[in-house]
């Protein structure tokens, strides 16, 4: 490969990770080829993407971002493939996941693909032990929409308050009415 072709891939990489909110680097050696193939088929019909790059294109891309991405060095040995994800941060853990339960893996085995380093939202967690935390996060679309229903709760009890009330207000209004007219 010559140096142009490297660097229009350390480009292309680069691009990836600036137009993606989430990437997980992930370990694939010893996977087979029909393996590999049905992951990657997996998270093609989940809207992601999986190919396998050198870590040393990776270190280049991210020295592009513009945030400190240093900790991703202990994820970049070995055999790495990178998982880009466009929807949320925690989709790409939750599809190792499913991945990996049906393999049947057992306690004791390797499991594979495994989590090297992922990177969601400025946030940078390191390890296959983190799958499960990343599989819980909430993206931001979540959160907003989480927030939204928060603040219009309040709202949403004032108003049913005050159109309750309303009404309660009405009727005894009307029942006292009634009561002086008949009195009268």
């Amino acid at each position: 490969m010559i140096r142009e072709e490297k660097q229009a891939l350390v480009d292309e990489l680069s691009e990836k990770f600036q137009s993606h909110n989430a990437f997980y680097i992930a370990d694939a050696s010893g996977m087979s080829v029909a393996k590999i193939n049905e992951f990657r088929r997996l998270c093609y019909n989940r809207g992601m993407e999986f190919k396998v790059y050198k870590n040393t294109f990776i270190r280049k891309a991210l020295d592009t971002l513009e945030v400190d991405t240093t900790e991703m060095d202990a994820a970049l040995v070995g055999q790495s493939g990178i998982l880009f994800s466009k929807e949320s941060g925690n989709a790409p853990a939750k599809l190792m996941q499913e991945f990996h339960k049906a393999q049947n893996y057992s306690k004791t085995a390797k499991v594979r693909p495994s989590l090297k380093g992922a990177y969601v939202d400025a946030g940078i967690y390191i390890g296959h032990d983190q799958l499960s935390t990343l599989s819980t996060l909430k993206g931001k679309t979540e959160l907003i929409g989480e927030i939204i229903g928060l603040l219009q709760s309040p709202a949403k009890n004032v108003i049913s308050a005050l159109s309750s009330g309303g009404t309660k207000l009405a009727g005894i209004l009307k029942t006292l009415s009634e009561k002086e007219e008949v009195a009268g």
